[in-house]
């Protein structure tokens, strides 16, 4: 097979960076095609055998593209959550795929530590890859690059001792208590990063990229505006078995996010769906389409369930090989997979992250496909479209904002 000109030369900058320090970030933009690259720069290095550390959902496409390119090594696809079923020695590269998911800070979270504890192990050459290597915070660069033996910020033998050179460290009040906010990274720490560092966009693909988002409002039942605003007034609600329960704005906030899109979960951990209005509404208004869904709490994937019967799948493979819809969680769907397929995105329901936003929207995207649409489906008076204000201007929605919308959230 052929590489693209840019993937190409990207490979050959990447080369001689790992031959000098043993690992390299490619920071290439979603579609812009960093797994192929990844495993093109691996041919190029005394590579037998790679270990590509991705999300499961990612796992069937990587295989794809190593048959396809046809290397002399040997592969073996995870995903992250089962690093610790694998043989800890006898890898010579790992690519480690969305990379920014190590970045948690101030504490390492458990999949930095898993992936620091092997290449410390095996000494490999390591391949980071992230469309958004710090979608948060430049502090999130930290836990990611410090898996390796030798870093940049090597100097800083942890998260607090780096941060007092390269964090603005500031202190918030919450619940009485003032804790520091570590989320202020310096743009040094991406100075320090850049001569380990190769980025490339979509615009310099050559992707002209045009998403349509339209919005599409649906009329809830009158018992969930009911229950929302009863809610909004006593902070509780008292069922015969069980307890929708606000004590506290962001339970206040997580809760009536649920309920303006048909669903609750309960003070006891278990949930249900109130209102099928919003999946009824995307099974009757995209029946022709093959689409893409995306959703946020497991209790609306019961929904579409309810709705979509057999017509509706998870898996990427059955998607692509049939005629059903698919439904994903944003936040596990929004990376490493490709919705080339579908006719078009539809949002169940909206993340308050922003991160969420702009990186599951382009999931249709492609070299030969630079054009898509996106349709969000928000209930009246709801708090969804609130969020959505927030994440196109790449900020996430917060409970300061939350705070402030609640005084205008409908009463219906």
């Amino acid at each position: 097979m052929e590489f693209r000109e840019y993937q190409t030369e990207i490979i050959n900058k990447a080369k001689p960076l790992l031959q000098k320090d043993k690992f390299v970030y490619l920071a290439m933009e979603v579609r812009t095609g960093k797994t192929l690259t990844s495993l093109g720069v691996s041919a190029l290095l005394p590579v037998s055998n790679l270990l590509f550390i991705t999300k499961k959902k990612a796992i069937s496409s990587i295989e794809d593209d190593y048959k396809m390119l046809n290397p002399s090594y040997k592969i073996t696809v995870i995903n992250y959550e089962s690093l610790h079923k694998i043989d800890q020695t006898g890898w010579d590269m790992v690519v480690c795929d969305e990379a920014h998911g190590m970045g948690a800070f101030p504490k390492r979270n458990k999949r930095s530590k898993q992936v620091r504890s092997l290449i410390f192990e095996n000494n490999p050459f390591v391949i980071f890859l992230s469309g958004t290597p710090t979608p948060e915070s430049y502090s999130q660069m930290y836990h990611q690059v410090s898996v390796m033996l030798k870093h940049p910020f090597s100097d800083y033998v942890n998260f607090y001792k780096f941060a007092k050179k390269y964090v603005n460290i500031k202190q918030r009040k919450i619940n009485s208590f003032l804790i520091n906010d570590y989320s202020h990274g310096l743009d040094i720490i991406i100075d320090e990063m850049k001569p380990h560092t190769i980025s490339y966009t979509q615009k310099e693909a050559g992707f002209k990229v045009k998403t349509r988002e339209h919005v599409l409002e649906v009329e809830m039942s009158p018992m969930t505006y009911q229950l929302a605003n009863k809610l909004k007034k006593h902070l509780v609600i008292e069922g015969t078995d069980d307890v929708i329960l606000a004590d506290t704005p962001v339970k206040l906030m997580m809760k009536l996010h649920q309920m303006y899109s048909g669903t609750v979960k309960f003070e006891s951990g278990n949930s249900m769906i109130l209102d099928l209005s919003k999946a009824q509404f995307i099974h009757d208004n995209f029946a022709d389409a093959k689409i893409g869904i995306f959703y946020k709490f497991k209790e609306e994937l019961n929904a579409l369930k309810e709705v979509y019967g057999n017509d509706l799948c998870t898996d990427l493979s059955t998607f692509n090989e049939t005629n059903k819809t698919i439904a994903l969680q944003i936040v596990s769907g929004r990376e490493g997979i490709s919705l080339r397929k579908a006719d078009a995105l539809v949002y169940y329901n909206i993340d308050f992250s922003a991160t969420s936003y702009w990186q599951s929207r382009d999931r249709m995207t492609t070299k030969e496909r630079l054009e898509s649409d996106v349709y969000w489906i928000f209930s009246r008076g709801g708090i969804e479209a609130d969020i959505y204000k927030a994440v196109i201007k790449k900020k996430d929605y917060t409970l300061r904002h939350f705070k402030r919308d609640l005084l205008t959230l409908n009463q219906i």
